[in-house]
């Protein structure tokens, strides 16, 4: 099934709560308690929504993938592991509904990330997994993008992975 991101609403913000809070329960079920085992709520999308560019990806009328985009640092992440770069992108809260997982979605959604990040005039796109098994670490790696590093932060550990894009000439 091709899909397609779209620009998120806040009427999408209690389903887009509910799915990541689906996905941390079932990460948790499947590897324990961690980091991951947050649940998120909709104050916590709504802010989101404020602060980035919150995409979805929707199968009839029905979120089933969801990821933010932000030109912002997010706290976790150390820039000094990256290639300096004049205008990163940084891909945050990459989410695919459990009943959707391992049928593709998570590849379209990044080949989708890419897709936007080059109509900004992105540089490179950043982001970091969890390093444990509950992690997307080789996911991302199976998509192109190269580990710049290893962290510690606030007890959860993280894989920095970065997709370096070529530089507009206009």
């Amino acid at each position: 099934m091709p899909i397609t991101l779209q620009s998120a609403t806040t009427a999408d913000a209690a389903e887009l709560a509910a799915l990541h809070t689906s996905v941390a329960e079932h990460l948790t079920n499947q590897h324990g308690v961690g980091p991951w085992s947050t649940k998120t709520s909709e104050k916590g999308v709504l802010l989101a929504l404020r602060t980035s560019q919150v995409y979805v990806a929707r199968e009839g009328s029905t979120i089933i993938a969801t990821l933010r985009l932000a030109t912002k640092k997010p706290w976790a992440i150390d820039p000094s592991y990256f290639t300096p770069t004049r205008r990163p992108l940084y891909l945050l809260a990459m989410a695919v509904t459990p009943a959707w997982q391992r049928q593709g979605i998570g590849r379209q959604c990044m080949g989708e990330v890419e897709r936007l990040a080059r109509a900004a005039s992105a540089t490179a796109i950043r982001l970091d997994a969890y390093n444990a098994p509950a992690g997307a670490g080789n996911f991302y790696a199976h998509c192109g993008y190269t580990e710049v590093g290893r962290v510690t932060y606030r007890n959860a550990p993280l894989i920095y992975y970065e997709l370096l894009l070529p530089e507009s000439r206009t």
